[in-house]
């Protein structure tokens, strides 16, 4: 039994609508996507630039003649919670000591901190102390 007058929406035009949503839908979770992944590297940044930093800070606090500022390159890794060791380690740390640069009585510090994360990133930081 039909009624006259009476519309409904044909199968056309429901399939549209439901076209018309998933696109939008879809469009939302690429922007999702993206901002997840622009917070994670934002972490990862942040905590690389601690690193760095809380490593520069110790060794410009050590005095000139330190064991610890003879020239050469040592590593330490972190997992950026702790520095527990090379166990579950995703940041690497190298400090690099260079003698009578830039010039005599002077040495250049170099703090490198890099990790994964969509290939290799690093962050650098540098100064020079004298005696």
């Amino acid at each position: 039994m039909t009624l006259k007058g009476q519309r409904g929406f044909t199968l056309l035009e429901v399939m549209i609508a439901i076209f018309i949503l998933v696109i939008a839908l879809s469009g939302l979770i690429a922007v999702t996507v993206m901002t997840i992944k622009g917070n994670d590297f934002s972490k990862r940044m942040t905590t690389a630039t601690t690193l760095a930093k809380d490593k520069m800070e110790k060794v410009k606090n050590l005095p000139y003649d330190s064991p610890s500022l003879n020239a050469g390159t040592t590593y330490d890794y972190l997992n950026g919670d702790s520095s527990d060791g090379v166990s579950g380690a995703y940041f690497t740390r190298k400090l690099t000591v260079t003698d009578a640069t830039p010039a005599a009585n002077m040495k250049t510090i170099e703090v490198e901190v890099s990790w994964s994360w969509g290939g290799t990133r690093k962050v650098t930081l540098q100064t020079i102390v004298a005696s």
